[in-house]
C-alpha cells in the first residue's frame, strides 16, 4: 500500500520572487530588444541576457533543491502522485500556449488576408490598398513603402539554396531525438546504464544541433531572404511560432541535460525516475509541436 501518511511541504523559499522577477526582465528585454533592432548602438539586449541569467540561475538553486529532498526520501507516493499530475497540466497549458498562436496564424490566412485582398464581405482592399494580392505567404505587404516584404518565403516548394533545407534537417533531428529519448528510458527500465547513458548523449546532441540549425536558419532569413519581424504578418507569425518553439526546445534541452548528469553520478532507477520521465514527456511535446509548426508554416 502506497505511503499517503506524510506530505512533505517545503519551507519558504525566495526562489518563486527571483523567477518572477526574472520573467519580468524577459519581458522587457525582448520588447526593448524588438524594438531596437534597427538601432546599431542599442544596448537593450543586455536586459534580455540579464533575465536569461536570473532564469537559468533560479532552475540551477531549485533544481538542486528539489534533488536533495528527493535524495533525503522527503517525498511520499502522494507528493509524487502530485508532480505527476503537476507536469501534466503544465504541459496541458503550454498546448494551450501554442493553440493561441496557431489560431492566430489560421485567423490571419482563413480570413483577414482575403479580407485585404477584396474577399469576402468583410473585404477592405479595394478601399486601402487597391492591388494588394491576397497570397500566402504575403510576399507584398499593402505598403510597401512602410513595410517592406520579404524576398523569398521559407516554404519547402521552390528551394532555391541550402539555407531553405534547414528546416527539413531540424525536423529529422528534432524527430529522431524523440526515439533515442524513449530508448534511453526503456534502457532504464531494463538496469542498462551504460545504453540509457549513450542515448541520453545523443539525445542532447540532436537537440543542441536543432538550436544551432534553428540560429542558422534565422541568419540566413534575416540577412539573405528579408525575412524579418518587419517584413509585414509573414515575418510577425514565422518568428513567433519558431521563435517561442526554439525557446522550449531550449528549455527542454536544459533539463534534459540535468537529467544526463544525474544520470551519470548514479542517480535513476526502474522503479524512482520521475524527473527523467518529466523531461521525456516535455521533449515529445515540443517534438509534436514542431511536426505541427512545420506543416502550417512551412509545407501548407
Amino acid at each position: 500500500m502506497s505511503d499517503q501518511s506524510s506530505y512533505f511541504v517545503p519551507a519558504s523559499s525566495r526562489l518563486p520572487i527571483w523567477m518572477a522577477f526574472g520573467l519580468m526582465l524577459f519581458v522587457l528585454g525582448a520588447g526593448y530588444t524588438i524594438n531596437d533592432l534597427d538601432k546599431p548602438d542599442s544596448n537593450s539586449y543586455w536586459i534580455l541576457i540579464a533575465a536569461f541569467a536570473v532564469i537559468f540561475s533560479v532552475f540551477f538553486f531549485w533544481f538542486g533543491e528539489v534533488i536533495k529532498e528527493n535524495d533525503k526520501g522527503m517525498y511520499s507516493d502522494q507528493l509524487n502522485r502530485s508532480f505527476v499530475m503537476g507536469m501534466q497540466w503544465f504541459i496541458f497549458s503550454e498546448v494551450m500556449f501554442f493553440f493561441a498562436f496557431f489560431l492566430a496564424l489560421g485567423y490571419v490566412r482563413i480570413f483577414a488576408v482575403p479580407w485585404l485582398g477584396g474577399e469576402g464581405e468583410k473585404a477592405i482592399s479595394n478601399m486601402l490598398w487597391p492591388g494588394f494580392e491576397a497570397t500566402w505567404p504575403v510576399m507584398q505587404t499593402p505598403d510597401q513603402s512602410l513595410f517592406q516584404g520579404p524576398k523569398e518565403n521559407m516554404n519547402f516548394p521552390g528551394f532555391a539554396n541550402v539555407g531553405h533545407w534547414l528546416p527539413f534537417w531540424n525536423t529529422l533531428c528534432l524527430v529522431t531525438s524523440s526515439g533515442t529519448i524513449t530508448i534511453a528510458e526503456h534502457a532504464l527500465k531494463k538496469g542498462n546504464r551504460t545504453s540509457f547513458k549513450f542515448w541520453m548523449v545523443m539525445t542532447l546532441i540532436l537537440g543542441f544541433t536543432f538550436v544551432y540549425l534553428q540560429g542558422l536558419e534565422y541568419y540566413e532569413a534575416y540577412d539573405h531572404m528579408g525575412l524579418t519581424l518587419g517584413a509585414g504578418i509573414y515575418g510577425t507569425t514565422f518568428f513567433l511560432l519558431t521563435g517561442f518553439h526554439g525557446f522550449h526546445v531550449c528549455l527542454g534541452a536544459i533539463i534534459l541535460t540535468i537529467m544526463t548528469i544525474r544520470g551519470f553520478r548514479g542517480a535513476f532507477t526502474k522503479e524512482d525516475h520521475f524527473g527523467l520521465a518529466a523531461g521525456s514527456w516535455y521533449w515529445h511535446f515540443v517534438d509534436v509541436v514542431w511536426i505541427l509548426l512545420v506543416l502550417v508554416v512551412y509545407v501548407f
